[in-house]
C-alpha cells in the first residue's frame, strides 16, 4: 500500500505491525505525535532541548525518553543499542552516511519533509501519515477532519470582515530580510485571514532574499508586521538594527512575534502549530480583524511592545 501526502510517499509492507517504539530526530514532529496520544511510543528523541510537549519532557526526565544527540551530531552507537522499529526525520543531505547505517542495522529510517508543504492544511495532514504508521488511523483522521472544518470556519468567518490591512512579515538576518514568497504556507494565512500580504502577487513557494531598501520601498502602507522573530520588545529589534526604526509599521503599526507559547529553546509555535493550522489562523485574524473575535487570546503570536 502507498501512503501518500503532499511531497510524501511511502510504501507500506502487506501487513506491516504498526511502530511500537520509535526516535524523532526533527522536533517539530512532536507535535503530531502529541495530538495523536502515542507520546509513549517515541524511545529517543535528539534536541530535547527544544521540545515544548510538558508529557515529552516528563518522559525524558523519568529516563523513558533518550537524548540521542543533536542535529549537528547523532549518537549512531546510541541509536542502534535502543532497536528502535523506525526513526522519523527531516532528509539532511549531510547525514546520508548515517541513515546508511541506521538502515544497515535494521532500523527503518522514514524521512518525513512537512516543513515544506506550503498549504497550512497540507502541514495538518501529515498526522495522518503518523496514524498509519503508529496505529492510531482514526485518531488521526478525527484531528484532521476537525482541524479542517475549524480552519474552514475561520477563513469564513474572516471574509466577513471590512477592511483588507496591508501586512510585512518576517525578519533580517544579517544584511538580508528573508520575505516569504507569495506561494509559502505564511502568504497563504494571511490571505486566508483576509489581509493583504505585500508580496501577494509573487509565486515562490519559498522565502526571498531581499535588501532593506528593497523592502522598505515595498512597505509603505503597511499596517502590520508578522512573525517578526521571537524578540522580546521592539528596542531589544531596533538594538540589533536600527534601519527597522525607518519602517513606518515599526513606529506608527502593530507588530507581532511568534513567541506567545515559548520555553526556552522551546517554541510551540514550531511543534503543536504544525498541526493546529486552525489557532495559527485564529491568531491572524484575532490580529487584522480583532471585533470578528472579541473573546479570543492569541495562541502562538504576542504583541510586540
Amino acid at each position: 500500500m502507498e501512503l501518500k501526502s503532499g511531497n510524501f510517499t511511502y510504501n507500506f509492507k502487506q501487513n506491516q505491525t504498526p511502530f511500537k517504539k520509535i526516535i524523532l530526530l526533527n522536533a517539530s514532529m512532536a507535535g503530531y505525535i502529541s495530538e495523536l496520544g502515542a507520546e509513549n511510543l517515541i524511545i529517543g528523541v535528539s534536541s530535547p532541548e527544544y521540545i515544548y510537549s510538558e508529557k515529552i519532557q516528563n518522559l525524558i526526565k523519568e529516563g523513558k525518553i533518550q537524548n540521542v544527540g543533536s542535529e549537528q551530531k547523532y549518537d549512531v552507537e546510541k541509536i542502534i543499542s535502543m532497536k528502535p522499529d523506525a526513526i522519523f526525520t527531516n532528509h539532511i543531505a549531510s547525514f546520508d552516511n548515517t541513515y546508511e547505517l541506521l538502515k544497515n542495522n535494521g532500523i527503518q529510517v522514514i524521512f518525513l519533509d512537512e516543513y515544506m508543504e506550503q498549504k497550512p492544511l497540507e502541514k495538518t495532514a501529515y498526522i495522518k501519515i503518523f496514524g498509519e504508521l503508529l496505529g492510531k488511523e482514526k485518531e488521526a483522521e478525527a484531528k484532521y477532519q476537525e482541524v479542517e472544518k475549524s480552519y474552514s470556519d475561520l477563513k469564513q468567518l474572516a471574509s466577513k470582515a471590512k477592511e483588507k490591512p496591508v501586512v510585512l512579515a518576517n525578519e533580517m538576518y544579517g544584511d538580508v530580510w528573508y520575505l516569504p514568497g507569495g506561494n509559502t504556507s505564511v502568504a497563504h494565512y494571511i490571505s486566508d485571514a483576509n489581509a493583504n500580504y505585500i508580496m501577494k502577487d509573487n509565486k515562490d513557494e519559498k522565502a526571498l532574499t531581499m535588501s532593506f531598501e528593497e523592502v522598505y520601498a515595498k512597505a509603505g502602507g503597511v499596517q502590520y508586521w508578522v512573525n517578526a522573530g521571537s524578540h522580546a520588545s521592539k528596542k531589544e529589534m531596533l538594538g540589533m538594527n536600527p534601519f527597522y526604526g525607518k519602517l513606518d509599521v515599526f513606529n506608527k503599526g502593530k507588530m507581532y512575534t511568534i513567541a506567545g507559547k515559548e520555553k526556552l529553546k522551546a517554541n510551540d509555535f514550531f511543534e503543536s502549530g504544525v498541526v493546529r493550522a486552525d489557532l495559527i489562523l485564529k491568531d491572524y485574524i484575532k490580529i487584522f480583524h480583532p471585533e470578528l473575535l472579541p473573546d479570543y487570546q492569541l495562541t502562538y503570536m504576542k504583541e510586540l511592545q
